[in-house]
């Protein structure tokens, strides 16, 4: 099995690589609409502009709220459950901004309820001077507003790093925790996300901001954003927004650290992007976790058809501490799973990581990954794959044991690697699928399952 911790996962309970999101290699001619298997699709949940979405349960309600949209500094909508329905409300949760803030660029909201019972809100608005945006504070009773800002200027704002924008929190016990975007994209710097302690009340800072996630990857395009903070396990993960929120390269990122300070480790994919949900969503970000007692879900805004940008929402599991989304892409590579009776090759060109798995010839050969799924039902098996036999390949494919047919490999010649799918059904959790020899010869690079 090779290893990276700057790239790869490794499971070593499954023996199998996961590296979540999209494909960043071009995709081959073969794909899972072309075999007509289709992967569960994101719910849409707000069917208009709704951008941005923070999303909570106070008591039996759940509430979103989204960047200024409708006349509104701040909207909100209200739903008995994650999946709706959901009702958005006329009034603004927001209506007066602090006097240090000129409407109508007041975005991505973070609502929490604070250990006295009232709620918080971190909104980014455009300060009168610095002229940046920043980040202001108001508090509310209820979680519908009116929040009414808290004090004579923004909380951060820190105009050297071009300002600051899209707070989050964390809490834990006695410890709470500010998370915020410097805007350095805005004046031709690097942006970077933050960290830093704050009292119960999320009003006074307790020590000194870290910088915990630079913007130093090509497919950020200059931006990273939207932080949101969860612990899982042993780890924290740190889910952020990446690419321009205008067009289709925006996409949904994540880090991983075993300290809340750092240093955190981006994983190699995109949990989330336009190509890992088969462009179900247009450029999905600016996400937020649920957490329920029956599953956790991922709350997130896509483009819609008819303008604006709508909020969706996917199921979320994790495998071993990382996350996975359902209906997005999760590429395991087919070297580090179980082969018998066939050899990993090395220095395989074009390939991804640059092994495959080879010489998958006799009536015994066979690769096994196991794979992760949070929900059960069907799902859609993608083999990355090439096949030098001119008319055609095909490989058993099973699941636990349970045969799902074949998966057939049109011929492309050695090193020409293309894509091939196959639908199956899987298990809530952990999977074991099995591509076994069936008809002539081809070598597999990796699964993806979604």
């Amino acid at each position: 099995m090779r290893r990276s911790t700057r790239y790869l996962l490794t499971i070593a309970a499954a023996m199998a690589t996961v590296v979540a999101g999209g494909l960043w290699m071009a995709p081959g001619p073969i794909t899972a609409e072309d075999v007509g298997v289709v992967a569960e699709a994101p719910q849409l949940l707000i069917d208009q502009d709704f951008p941005d979405p923070d999303v909570n349960r106070f008591g039996d309600t759940y509430y979103a709220y989204a960047t200024n949209t409708g006349g509104r500094n701040l909207p909100v909508a209200t739903a008995p459950s994650v999946d709706g329905p959901w009702s958005v409300s006329d009034a603004d949760a927001l209506p007066q901004l602090g006097a240090w803030a000129q409407p109508g660029r007041t975005w991505a909201p973070e609502v929490s309820q604070r250990p006295d019972g009232g709620y918080l809100l971190y909104y980014t608005a455009h300060s009168i001077n610095p002229d940046r945006q920043c980040l202001g504070a108001a508090v509310s009773d209820s979680p519908l507003g009116p929040f009414e800002p808290v004090g004579d200027g923004p909380l951060v704002c820190p105009a050297d790093l071009g300002g600051a924008i899209d707070a989050g929190t964390y809490s834990e016990g006695d410890d709470h925790f500010l998370l915020y975007k410097t805007d350095g994209n805005a004046v031709g710097l690097r942006p970077g996300i933050y960290l830093q302690r704050t009292t119960p009340d999320g009003l006074t800072f307790d020590g000194d901001a870290v910088r915990i996630v630079d913007n130093d990857q090509d497919a950020e395009r200059g931006i990273i954003e939207a932080p949101v903070l969860v612990k899982q396990g042993d780890h924290w993960v740190l889910l952020y927004a990446a690419g321009e929120y205008w067009n289709g390269s925006y996409y949904t990122g994540y880090a991983t650290s075993t300290s809340i300070t750092g240093p955190y480790e981006k994983a190699y994919r995109p949990l989330m992007s336009n190509p890992s949900l088969d462009h179900a969503v247009d450029g999905p970000g600016g996400a937020d976790i649920v957490r329920g007692d029956t599953g956790d879900h991922i709350v997130f805004h896509g483009h819609l058809p008819s303008g604006g940008r709508g909020v969706y929402a996917a199921d979320l599991g994790w495998a071993n501490d990382f996350p996975v989304v359902r209906g997005s892409r999760v590429r395991y590579e087919a070297e580090s799973g179980t082969v018998n009776n066939c050899v990993v090759r090395h220095n395989a060109v074009g390939a991804s990581q640059k092994a495959v798995v080879a010489y998958i010839d006799h009536a015994d050969s066979h690769v096994e990954v196991t794979v992760y799924t949070p929900t059960a039902g069907g799902h859609t098996v993608v083999v990355g794959f090439a096949n030098g036999s001119a008319d055609g390949a095909e490989h058993a494919v099973s699941v636990g044991g349970t045969s799902f047919g074949t998966v057939t490999y049109p011929y492309t010649g050695w090193d020409n690697w293309a894509q091939a799918a196959v639908g199956v059904e899987l298990s809530a959790g952990w999977n074991t699928v099995r591509l076994m020899h069936h008809r002539h010869f081809a070598e597999i690079d990796y699964i993806e399952v979604s």
